[in-house]
């Protein structure tokens, strides 16, 4: 039987005598990942509206609610190694496409049930219950969405291209994170803060819910990209990717570490950062986001291209010892101006790019087909889970103990730890990719 012919057969595959479109396959995974995170980003934009409604206030700590909202975000990134492991292991076995459609009906539905969470003071331990539910569900989606659509978007890639398809991961990322600060912002901007916590902040969930359906549908026409040989031999065992790969694991750790508190430090945390360490305006700090990530999202295909043609390390290690050197000095720089804000964080973004363009060709590069999903999502979404999702937590914690200066250098030593790894890891540009 021909690859051609079997394609035919195939659930999602493309017809006979058509050849697969490039831009099918990054439409499919663009957009339901996209609509992944607009869910998962919502959640942070909109906190600080909403987390009087769901905790109650400590004693003499207003920062009591927001802190524990964080904590809620933070639980969500622990279910999101279980998530890799699993959709992973769904990926190696079912197929990236079925793994993919999983994963989008799980964030739609952890979005809906956030949307629904009642109010503390309606129901009491039940109103945290629920959102720690909700985000444990989405932690699980989220999980499973970087291991497939990672695998997916790099194995649909020609020879040459495969760092430029990389960087739509966060191409489609970043757009669902802009519609959901732009909602916010739209939000806020048109109703009073009282408003917004009354229930202005249901709104975005119930939405998400809604694209994360479309997501659905579209992916549901996306073509398979594991190989035939693959879809007809053994399936691999759900830990076999640690088991026999070990070190290709601690090395998506260590190359993860410092692009994930960056990451989420430069396009999640900043402005609640900026809000509570330099009193900055809540709504103009969701509209500094907001331009900041249109600039952001631009920049991805431009380094997923000179990657293609320089190479991953250069990039990697420009990343890492732009942080190591400036996260301090940026971030001190904070102040209540729109203008330091929006140069602090587009200064931020430049250097971020030379890891978000090129994060899902590298993992991808790094461990054979057989157990490629499952052997990125797992180690990718622990060490996310242990340094990204934990970044707005510790940098308001760090504020309420008095050391909000301390979160910079927090920030700078983690990117040079993972520079040391950039260096010594070895060139996966040229490498042929196996499928």
């Amino acid at each position: 039987m021909t690859s051609t012919e079997h394609l035919e057969a195939e659930p999602g595959a493309a017809p006979a005598g058509r050849p697969r479109s490039a831009l099918r396959q990054l439409m499919a995974a663009s957009v339901g990942n996209a609509a992944e995170w607009y869910d998962w980003y919502a959640y942070s934009f909109l906190a600080v509206y909403f987390a009087d409604q769901v905790f109650p206030k400590g004693a003499d700590n207003s920062l009591v609610p927001l802190l524990s909202t964080f904590a809620v975000f933070a639980v969500g990134f622990f279910m999101r190694p279980i998530g890799g492991l699993l959709m992973g292991a769904v990926a190696d076995r079912q197929g990236r496409r079925a793994a993919l459609t999983v994963t989008i009906l799980l964030m739609g539905g952890g979005s809906l049930l956030v949307a629904l969470t009642p109010t503390y003071a309606s129901t009491g331990l039940l109103a945290p219950v629920v959102l720690v539910v909700a985000r444990l569900i989405q932690g699980l989606s989220v999980g499973g969405e970087f291991a497939a659509s990672t695998t997916f978007l790099v194995e649909s890639a020609g020879p040459g291209r495969r760092g430029l398809f990389s960087s739509f991961q966060y191409v489609s990322t970043t757009i669902g994170q802009l519609i959901a600060s732009g909602v916010s912002a739209l939000l806020a901007s048109q109703l009073t803060d009282t408003q917004m916590g009354d229930g202005g902040w249901r709104v975005p969930f119930l939405f998400g819910a809604v694209i994360s359906l479309v997501g659905f549908w579209i992916r549901r026409g996306a073509h398979e990209t594991r190989s035939e040989a693959l879809r007809s031999g053994p399936r691999p065992a759900l830990f076999e990717a640690l088991r026999s790969h070990p070190r290709e694991s601690l090395l998506i750790g260590g190359i993860t570490a410092g692009g994930t508190i960056a990451y989420y430090t430069w396009t999640t945390y900043l402005p609640t950062y900026a809000h509570v360490n330099a009193g900055f305006d809540k709504e103009d700090a969701l509209l500094v986001g907001t331009i900041s990530l249109v600039f952001f999202a631009l920049l991805q295909p431009l380094g997923g291209m000179l990657s293609d043609r320089i190479g991953r390390k250069p990039l990697l290690i420009g990343f890492a010892l732009g942080f190591a050197v400036f996260a301090v000095p940026l971030l001190h720089a904070v102040t209540d101006s729109f203008v330091s804000l929006l140069l602090v964080q587009c200064a931020g973004m430049v250097l971020l790019t030379g890891y978000t363009s090129v994060a899902a060709a590298v993992n991808a590069e790094i461990f054979p087909a057989r157990v490629r999903a499952a052997g990125i999502g797992f180690p990718y979404s622990l060490t996310v889970a242990l340094f990204g999702g934990t970044a707005p937590y510790i940098g308001t914690w760090f504020k309420q103990v008095g050391h909000a200066d301390l979160f910079p250098w927090y920030v700078a030593g983690l990117c040079l730890v993972s520079c040391c790894v950039y260096i010594a890891l070895p060139e996966t540009a040229r490498r042929t990719l196996e499928k």
